[in-house]
Formats: C-alpha cells, structure tokens, sequence
C-alpha cells in the first residue's frame, strides 16, 4: 500500500490578494514553511512577505525559477543573464537566469539562505523549445552550484502539468539531478504538483506507492501539493452530497481538504488564505484523523469513473 503519511499545511501565495497579511496569518498560527516566486503578485508577494519572514525565522520558505514580470526581465536582459528570446517567452530555466533569479529571491526575501528552490512549470520551457531534458540538467546544474555555495539548501521541480503529460517522470528528475551533480548525492529536495477532488490520479496511484507522489517518496523527496482546492473552484463543485460521501458532517472545503491531505508520502499541501478562521479550520483538518487508504480508494474509483 501507500507509504508513510504525515501532512504539513504550508501557505501558498499565487492566490494572495494581500501576501502580507495572509503571512502573518499563517506565521501566528505557526505554519512551517511559506511558498512563493518572483512573479507572484506581479512581482510584489516576496518584498511584501520578508517583514514576516524576518520576524519568524524558523518558518522555511520556498520559491522558484522560470517566470518573470516584464520588469525582471528588463533587468536580467540588462545585466547579460536572459536574452531576448527568453523575453519573449517570459520564462526561461537557462543557468545565468537561474542564479540570477536566486540572487533577487534572496534580496527580496531578506533571506541569506532560501530552502528550497523550484524550477517552475519547466514544462513550459519545453512547449516552446523542446529538448526539455537537457535544459533541466542544465539548470539543475546551476542549481547545485547554488547549493554547493550555500545560497539554497535545495532544490526542485514545481509542475502543473509535467506529469500528467510525461514530460518527465520523478525518476527522470532524479537521473538529471545525478547527472547534472556528477554524482548519487544530489541536492534535488522536492517536487510540487496538484492534487485535488479535480487532479485526484496522483491520490489514486499513491495507494500503491505509484505516479509522482509514491515515486518521489520512496525516492525520500519532499512532495506539496499545490491547489487543494483547485483555485477554489472545489467549494463550489462540491455539493453537500458529495462531502457527506467523503466523511459525515463535513462541508465542502473540508472534506476536499481531507481527501488531498490522506493521500500517502504527501509531506504537506499549500492553501491561500488570509482569514484566521479559514486556516485554523485547514488546519483542524490536517491534524485530525485521516481517511483510511481503503476509503481514498472508493472516492477516488467514484471520482474516475464520473471524469471517464
């Protein structure tokens, strides 16, 4: 069956209306890690949540690699680490703009050293260029070096789609990570993927220690989940039939809560909030009983068969 299973309730700030508060929030309430990028909030989420940060130094943070504002990549194009092509996209894993982007994270950030760093959706890079393997050992090499000088204590890969559409697989990720290391020992940390009532394969194959979240485990990776919710779009998708299903006396939200948190070697899914209740009720969730792996199983099989 799955394997181990301990969930973390991290916050997630691509949604944040208001990064600052939403950090707050979840800092007093003692959230352990805080995910983050350059672009979020168009390029202000990591200098509004640094004040946070300083204030609570033992809450991880995380961020990423790939996009930019129009204004980064100004910069980056100015300094010589992006070149127009990569403009035009708005996104690049290349390993000048890859150190470049960890450099302005850890200004941004005030942070000396960032935990984890991913690269963001490369699957993107891919769609427009090709030949993705090559450019994520490429970049997993600027990585390493990032961590090797002690800017970053990992790193990883940050996927929507990825996946789901075999662009790469966890095993993929860890041979490039060799590769680009020249070595078994890699810095390669973590992955982050969504899962949900809406992305629930990844829950179904967990069961049996399959699809990303059973390999990256057994690979001793970290593995979030990323919109839990599905951008929010679950507390309206789900009718009280359906939560009753999942456990009794549930509502919506926390029973899709509860169904992404049971999932097996999940380390921690991401929410968005900046309501005290919001997170205290997610996190009630997170700490009580789980669903039985036999229990994620029907819902899941229920769940398939209606998206067949």
């Amino acid at each position: 069956m799955g394997g181990h299973r301990v969930t973390l309730l991290g916050l997630g700030t691509y949604r944040s209306h208001d990064a600052a508060t939403s950090a707050s929030v979840a800092a007093s309430a003692g959230c352990p890690l805080i995910d983050t990028a350059p672009v979020y909030g168009n390029g202000k989420h990591q200098s509004a949540i640094a004040p946070v940060l300083r204030e609570h130094p033992s809450i991880r943070v995380t961020s990423k690699v790939g996009y930019m504002t129009k204004g980064q990549a100004q910069v980056a194009l100015s300094t010589g680490d992006l070149t127009g092509e990569d403009v035009r996209f708005r996104h690049s894993i290349a390993p000048e703009y890859v150190l470049h982007q960890i450099a302005m994270s850890r200004t941004e950030l005030r942070r000396p050293v960032l935990d984890v760093v991913y690269l963001h959706n490369p699957e993107h890079d891919h769609q427009k260029r090709g030949d993705l393997h090559k450019r994520i050992r490429d970049a997993f090499g600027a990585l390493e070096e990032a961590t090797a000088s002690g800017a970053i204590r990992g790193y990883g890969v940050a996927t929507w789609s990825g996946f789901d559409t075999g662009a790469f697989t966890v095993h993929d990720l860890v041979r490039l990570a060799q590769e680009a290391a020249g070595r078994p020992e890699t810095g390669l940390r973590a992955i982050q993927l969504p899962a949900s009532l809406v992305k629930i394969a990844p829950i179904r194959d967990a069961l049996l220690g399959n699809g990303p979240i059973g390999r990256a485990s057994e690979a001793g990776l970290e593995v979030w989940a990323s919109a839990p919710l599905h951008g929010g779009k679950l507390v309206r998708l789900v009718n009280e039939r359906l939560a009753r299903y999942i456990s009794e006396g549930a509502s919506p939200v926390e029973a899709a809560l509860l169904v992404t948190a049971s999932a097996p070697g999940l380390t921690g899914m991401l929410i968005s909030t900046s309501s005290t209740e919001h997170w205290a009720n997610a996190a009630s969730v997170v700490g009580g009983p789980l669903l039985p792996e036999t229990r994620i199983k029907d819902i899941s099989d229920l769940l398939l068969r209606e998206h067949a």
